[in-house]
Parts: structure tokens; sequence; C-alpha cells
């Protein structure tokens, strides 16, 4: 009896120093109110702008130690069955309103995009695939491979699952492995060559786990979340120092009301930016620090001439075939990838419709990547996409035969592109998406890519294995024509995309939301994402990319918020603890 008294006691105690004691589950939240509830003034060891994929598991890691204040201008993804659902999984992007949890912006290239504007951040707008970046990457970025793994582990434990791979599919990956993309390797999270599985956040029940739940590692008497928080500006003290110190923000809340939080004294307390690959060049560069000329051509004070903030941008491109199926096929979202060695990765989603209505809900179809709301794959050209034609398109499709939607889409995304494009502030107004270009194809080694790539699906849509997906009188041809013929962008087509690969590759590119860069390392924060020319700053997202990791960013954006979460509190705290078991 006493030993077991012993062993429930030390299992306690085992879960105590692990910061469970004191943890709070999804969506109950005690430290997570409206910015509308923030004093006028209030003090903290850090502060953190931006509670997205990279926000969320830096607050909570940091919060163990010090006073937290994480900042968001989105509100809650809880509740909210467009984000929480696998089945209204396009919804959510095809609300263009403005308290959406998705903020669409159009790149100068003609690409219909978005970002996020929901606690979570990008983890509540995408297709769940979760994979971590490759040995190489983690080597290239200078990241320790012991905490880089404890890391990934911290957010697995949370938020990931194994898919359930259904017949399309299970036709999707033997093809894959039929076409050459060897060895099958089987469920992993590892980034090797050849075909797998890969994890997802979203669970059996079809329910999406974003970043927000990592949340649940928080200490609450060590955090403070404020949501639709619109921060404006960062603020800086000289002190007679030359270097400028960032001391303070200032944010409004739903009503517009002025709020500023102000850094305790201390020369370790600090200001952080998370505010994704839009969000935090866009206010370094409202905050003055910046391209000289630019910021001065908007009456912006320059603070620090910084050339590269805005610079070295990147989008992966994909290019896709919709191919119909004259069998019903499972709705799936990102599940199985090939990745090849020339540079591509071959991925699919399937389903007539990837936003079915549950059952006893009003009929009207929402058909995902293809529909009219969503901005790309959809039957109303994007400069005629007003409410009324919507509306219009809408109410077609739903007298359409579901059977003609039926089917899916293999994709090919380039993998580290090499072309580069900028983004540049539009005016000073935080809310307003900025202009952004990504010059896709610019550099004639991407085109070779999506021409290799798109080869690859043509030749797993006549594979033996994907032959019942597929009606067999259908010529690839015809899928080219029929993929192209839909207004997936703002590109003008060409009468030869069917003939000329390289043609349908810039006719028909699309984005799959990995854009990256504007912050990036050696540029313009050091190899800890400090802030060049700047003291108690600094930046930890996507925007600090040189090229996006693994298939899909998002565990490895995740990862990177724990990491440095540790890292600063051993910095700081003078230990090697890496503290990541919990």
């Amino acid at each position: 009896m006493a030993f077991v008294l012993w062993r429930s006691a030390a299992a306690v105690l085992s879960l105590c120093l692990l910061h469970f004691c004191h943890s709070e589950k999804a969506p109950n939240y005690s430290f997570v109110k409206s910015a509308e509830h923030a004093p006028p003034i209030s003090y903290y060891d850090y502060i953190i702008v931006g509670g997205g994929t990279a926000g969320c598991p830096l607050a909570a890691t940091l919060s163990q130690k010090f006073k937290v204040l994480l900042l968001e201008r989105g509100g809650s993804p809880y509740g909210n069955k467009n984000i929480t659902n696998l089945a209204y999984f396009a919804n959510t992007l095809a609300d263009d309103s403005p308290t959406s949890a998705s903020q669409r912006f159009v790149s100068e290239d003609g690409v219909i995009n978005a970002r996020a504007r929901v606690l979570g951040g990008g983890s509540c707008l995408n297709a769940g695939f979760y994979t971590r970046a490759s040995p190489q990457y983690v080597r290239k970025a200078g990241w320790d491979w012991r905490l880089v793994n404890e890391s990934y582990r911290w957010v697995e434990k949370i938020v990931v699952f194994e898919p359930p791979v259904l017949q399309w599919q299970s036709a999707l990956r033997d093809g894959l492995l039929e076409v050459g993309l060897t060895p099958f390797n089987g469920y992993s999270f590892d980034h090797i060559y050849g075909t797998k599985v890969g994890g997802t956040i979203f669970d059996m029940d079809g329910h999406r786990h974003t970043a927000a739940d990592l949340l649940e590692y928080t200490n609450p008497g060590g955090l403070t979340v404020l949501l639709h928080a619109r921060v404006g500006k960062i603020m800086f003290r000289h002190n007679g120092k030359q270097r400028p110190v960032a001391h303070g923000v200032v944010f409004r809340d739903p009503a517009g009301t002025k709020h500023k939080a102000y850094l305790k004294k201390g020369t370790k307390n600090e200001i952080i930016l998370s505010a994704g690959a839009i969000g935090s060049p866009q206010l370094l560069m409202l905050s003055g620090i910046g391209p000289r000329s630019h910021l001065e051509s908007l009456g912006i004070r320059v603070l620090v001439d910084q050339p590269n903030v805005g610079r070295g941008m990147a989008d992966n491109p994909m290019n896709a075939i919709f191919v119909p199926s004259p069998e019903p096929v499972e709705v799936s979202l990102i599940q199985v990838v090939g990745i090849t060695k020339f540079g591509s990765f071959v991925e699919g989603a399937s389903g007539s419709n990837f936003a079915s209505p549950t059952s006893g809900e009003p009929t009207s179809r929402n058909f995902g990547m293809f529909s009219p709301q969503t901005g790309q794959l959809s039957t109303v050209p994007p400069k005629q996409r007003t409410p009324e034609a919507i509306a219009r398109a809408v109410h077609a499709m739903n007298n359409i035969e579901e059977s003609f939607f039926r089917g899916g889409f293999i994709l090919e995304k380039v993998a580290g592109p090499l072309s580069r494009g900028h983004l540049e502030l539009r005016n000073r107004n935080p809310d307003d998406n900025p202009s952004v270009t990504f010059n896709y194809f610019k550099d004639p080694l991407d085109l070779q890519r999506c021409i290799k790539g798109i080869e690859t699906i043509e030749k797993v849509v006549q594979s033996k294995a994907f032959s019942r997906f597929r009606y067999p009188y259908i010529s690839i041809e015809a899928l080219l024509n029929m993929t192209a013929n839909f207004p997936t962008n703002m590109i003008p087509r060409h009468d030869n995309d069917s003939k000329s690969l390289a043609q349908y590759c810039k006719d028909t590119v699309m984005t799959i939301w990995h854009y990256h860069g504007g912050c990036q390392v050696e540029r313009v924060v050091d190899y800890d994402y400090k802030v060049l020319g700047v003291d108690a700053l600094r930046v930890i997202d996507g925007s600090t990319f040189n090229s996006s990791p693994g298939t899909n960013p998002q565990a490895t954006v995740m990862m990177l918020g724990r990491y440095m979460g540790i890292r600063i509190q051993n910095e700081r705290l003078g230990t090697h603890e890496a503290e990541s078991k919990a």
C-alpha cells in the first residue's frame, strides 16, 4: 500500500514538474480575453506580437518563467466550425468579411492568397499536413539537433495524429510508387526521398487541433492573451545609447481605443514579432525599420535604414491537375506526399465537396478549391467576383449534378524556389495588406521543376494503381485543358496551355500558402533572431526563413516557437536545461 501511495505521489510530482499541475485545457483558457478589457497601460517581461503558429508555442514556453503578453489581431478559433471541422475547410478561405479568420490578399503576380487573422495563425487555415524539416535544413539553420527534436515532440504530443488513408489517397500513394517515387517510407514525420504518409493536425473525428492548443502548456499566471489587439507600431527609446531600444507597443482594441504595453525595467526583457511573413516586415516598416526611401515616401520617420526588410520574399508555387472520378471518393486533405530528387513535391486532396454540410443543414455546396467563394479554382473570374456574381455562381453550382465535381486534384509544389520577390507598404494602416510580389518562375530552374512535377502527375494519373479513379477516355491533354479553364488566378491564359507544360505552369500557378522571407537570418535578424541595428527586439516566425522547411512548414514554425522559447529562457537564466519533456 505504501508503495502504491509512493508511486501515485511520484506521478503527481512528475506531472507538476512537467508543468501540467496548473495547465488549462483548450478552449477554456482563463488567460485569454478581448483587448477591450486591457488596461490603458501595462508592463511585461516579454511582449509577443502575433498569436499564430510560432507565437502560441513561444508564449506558452516563456510563460513558465516570465510575465508574457501575447497580442493577436484576430479572434478565437474555438467554436468556429469552419476552422475546427475538416468538412468545412474551404469555408474560412471563402469568407472575405472583415472579421474572417482569413484575410485575403492578391499578390502583384495576380495570384490570390490569404494570411491568417486568428489565434493559432495559419494552422487554423491550412490543409493540416504535418512533416518535419530535413536534417540538412536543420544544419543549415544552425539549430541544435537535440533541442529541435525535443521541441518537435513537444508539439506532436498535443496537435498531431495519424491520418486514415482511405481509397483515393491509397491509390495516389500506390501510383506514386508505381511511377518510381520510391521507397515507401510508411507513416513518418521525417523528410526523406520517396513516398510517405505524413501526420495531420486533424484527429480521427475530423476535428482540427491548432497552435492555439499548445497554449495548454501555459502557466496561466504567467500569460495574458489579448484578442482583437491590432498593433500599430513598436516604440523605441535611446537612453543616451546610439542603438535604439524597443520598449513597448501601441495597439487598439475592437472599439478603436488605444492601449500601450511596455517592457518592465531590465536589460533582458524583449519584444518579439511573430506576425508572420506578411505581418512582421510590415510592422518593422511601420515602426521605422526598413528601406529609407520607401519609408520616407510614406512619411514614416526612419529609425534604422534597413534595405533588407521586405526583401527575399518567396512563395512555393503550386500547380495542379483536376481528375474527375467515375467512382465516389472520400473527402481528404493532404495525407500522402511524394518527395522527388528533382525539387518538387507531389500531393493530393479528394472529395466531391471539400466542405460538405452536415446532416440537417441547408443544402448549399462549397466545392472547396473549386468554389466560387474561395478565390482559387473558381467559376467566377477574379475581376468579376462581385457578391452578386458569386451568388449567381453558387446558385448554378447547387443545381449541377454532384458527380460532375466528384474526384480530386493532384498537385505539385516547387521546393525551395529560387525566384525571389519583395514586400512594400501601401500605406500606414496596419490593418491593410501590404503590396507583395513573389516573381513566380522568374528563375528558369523553378520552371523546370514545375514541368517535371506536372509530368510526374501525368504518369500517376495514367498508372494502373490510380485507374479506378479516372475516366479512361479522358486524355491527359483534356485534363490539362479542363484545369486551365478554371480561373485559378488573374493571369491571362494562352491557347497552348495543354501543349506546353511551361506555359501551363505559368498560367495556372497558385499558392499553397507557404510564403516566407522578409526578415531573413543574416539580412534582417541574426542567428538568435535579434533584429540587426536595434536592441530588445526579435523576429521569430516564417519571415526569417530562406526557404520553406519540409513539404509543409507548420511543424517547423511551431517547433521554432518552442525552440526559441527554451533558448531565450536558458540564455536569460544562465542554464542549459532543455525542459522540453513536458
